[in-house]
C-alpha cells in the first residue's frame, strides 16, 4: 500500500488540522536486564523443553502497520492505528 509522506490531519495539541510528516512505527530494542528477559534467560538455560509450547500452525500472515504522524506546527507526534498491510510503501505526493 502506498502512504503519502504527507498528510493532513487533526492535531490535539493546535486543535485544528495541520499537515503531518508520516513515518512507518519501529519498535525499540529489548531490554536485556528487564525482569522478563531474566525470565525467559533462566528458563531457556540448559537442555530440555522450550519456555512455551511451539506453535503448530500460524494464526496471521502479515503484521500490523502503526503509522506515526509529527505535526509540522508543533512538533506533536500521534500515533495512527495499525492497519494489516503485507507491504507499507511512503511516497511523495506531487501536486
Amino acid at each position: 500500500m502506498r502512504i503519502p509522506k504527507k498528510l493532513n490531519s487533526y492535531c490535539p495539541r493546535c486543535k485544528t488540522h495541520t499537515e503531518h510528516s508520516v513515518t512507518i512505527y519501529k519498535h525499540g530494542k529489548r531490554r536485556s536486564l528487564a525482569e522478563g528477559e531474566r525470565r525467559y534467560a533462566r528458563k531457556q538455560k540448559g537442555y530440555g523443553s522450550k519456555r512455551k509450547p511451539e506453535q503448530k500452525r500460524f494464526a496471521k500472515v502479515t503484521k500490523k502497520v502503526v503509522l506515526k504522524l509529527k505535526c509540522s506546527k508543533c512538533g506533536y507526534i500521534i500515533h495512527r492505528k495499525g492497519i494489516r498491510i503485507k507491504k507499507a510503501e511512503l511516497v511523495e505526493v506531487v501536486k
